[in-house]
Order: C-alpha cells, then structure tokens, then sequence
C-alpha cells in the first residue's frame, strides 16, 4: 500500500524474524517512542530488548497477515511462532510515522494463540483484503460510535446502529458468532462480577473495509490494553478480532506505559 506499511512489515521481517540490527536504523527515525512496556525508548532500547529474544528463541517465524495504512498511521496484524511451534503469539501493532515514512512511535499487544475458541474461528483467520477505500471515514466513523455508545458509554441497546444483525464473525476466543454471542459473553461477565467497560478510546485508524481502534478497558477490577480490528459491510460492522493485555503495574514498565 505504501512506504509507512512497508516499513512496518520489514521492521518485523527483517529485524525481528530475521535478526538484521542494521534494520531498526533503516526504518525508525531519529526518535523512537516505545508503548510495549518491556522495552525501552529509542533504537538503542529495541536493539537491546531483542537481542535478548533472539538468544532465548533462536527460530522465529513470523507471518503478517493483515495491513494498512491510514495517513501517517500503520496498523499490523501478525502471528509469531517461535522455536519451532513452542510459543505462539498472535499481535496487533499500530505506528506513527514521521513525512519519510520512518517510524516513530510504537503500541502494540501481544496474546498466546489458542485453538479452544467458542466460535470455532482462529485469532487471525478471516478476510484479510483491503476494499471499499471510499467508506474509509464512515466506516471509521461507524467503529468511534460503538466504542463511545456500547462499549463506553454502555447502551446496549444501540448495538444494531453498529453491528449487522445477520453477520457478526467472532474470532476473540471467548466469544461466540452473532449477536447472541456477544450478548451471552456480556451477560456471563456480569454474572461472575466482570464488567467490561471502555474507559478511554486512545485512537482509531482505518483504511475501507477495516477500522481499528487502540483502548484502555476495565475488566472487573483490572485494566486492559486492547488493540481491536473491525471489518465493515455496507457501513455495518460483521467481524472483530483483538488483542488485549493486563496493564501490569507501573513500577514493571521502562518507557512511558501502553498509552
């Protein structure tokens, strides 16, 4: 799509998969701001941090599956399987840009795929196309009034405003296809006591027919970081995949946190 999402793909590829240092000066600017809180500022911080994940898992394989750019923004949505299978790791990554497409700045969260989904779906399968580049700002539009009404603001019952009452595909594995789906996952978090609710809505980018968004969510009594990627069908959302952590306490971090 262009020379922000190349960037995105090769620092992956080539310096995470394939251990090139020389590949962090290429494509990261001058500054580099780190969200993913093991790993500190700067290019220096990177090299460092994975020079330590390269001794402890010496086969990487990495697949990108899905990618887009939104002005100067790169979403990514990729799956890590190291050591020949021993670890499997599903992410989601957004990064800002600077003019030269160099990137700048980088949040990302990062969760152990599964293969027990209530849905039957995968964490990464589905459609991985880029269409409908007219409905960019709509569909953008679309996703930012879910996140504000149902999954901030709490309104239920404003759901069908955004979500296709006769398509939703469920690939978070907890979660069931449909409506019914999410109804019966949001109805079993109240139960146990596990509320979810959407405290801040950090940014959502987008390019056609996929929108995602990067959120500060509290689960119960604990603060989550998530990453979602929506895909939209005639300005309705029909699938959702994401990523999430636990915010883990502030003395644990060695940059400025998730957000």
């Amino acid at each position: 799509m262009g020379t922000r999402l190349d960037n995105a793909k090769a620092i992956y590829i080539e310096a995470i998969r394939d251990g090139d240092v020389d590949a962090v000066h290429r494509y990261t600017g001058e500054r580099y701001i780190q969200h993913s809180t093991p790993v500190k500022d700067g290019r220096d911080g990177f090299i460092e941090f994975f020079e330590d994940f390269k001794q402890r898992n010496p086969v990487r394989d990495i697949e990108i599956v899905r990618g887009f750019e939104d002005g100067q923004y790169v979403f990514l949505h990729a799956v890590q399987r190291l050591n020949g299978g021993e670890f499997r790791y599903v992410t989601a990554d957004i990064f800002d840009t600077d003019e030269d497409g160099k990137l700048i700045e980088h949040w990302d969260m990062i969760a152990e795929m599964t293969d027990d989904t209530v849905s039957g779906h995968s964490q990464v399968d589905g459609p991985t196309e880029v269409t409908d580049l007219d409905r960019t700002e709509g569909n953008k539009d679309v996703v930012a009034g879910f996140l504000r009404d149902v999954l901030q603001g709490g309104d239920m019952d404003r759901v069908t405003e955004y979500i296709s009452t006769e398509t939703y595909i469920q690939h978070n594995p907890l979660v069931g296809d449909g409506l019914e789906g999410l109804g019966a996952f949001a109805a079993q978090l109240a139960a146990d006591g596990q509320a979810m609710v959407y405290e801040e809505i950090h940014r959502v980018i987008g390019s056609g027919n996929f929108v995602a968004s990067l959120s500060k969510m509290r689960l119960g009594d604990t603060d989550m970081a998530v990453i979602d990627l929506f895909r939209l069908e005639d300005g309705l959302i029909v699938e959702h995949w994401d990523v999430m952590e636990q915010i883990t306490p502030k003395e644990t971090w060695v940059n400025s946190g998730k957000f």
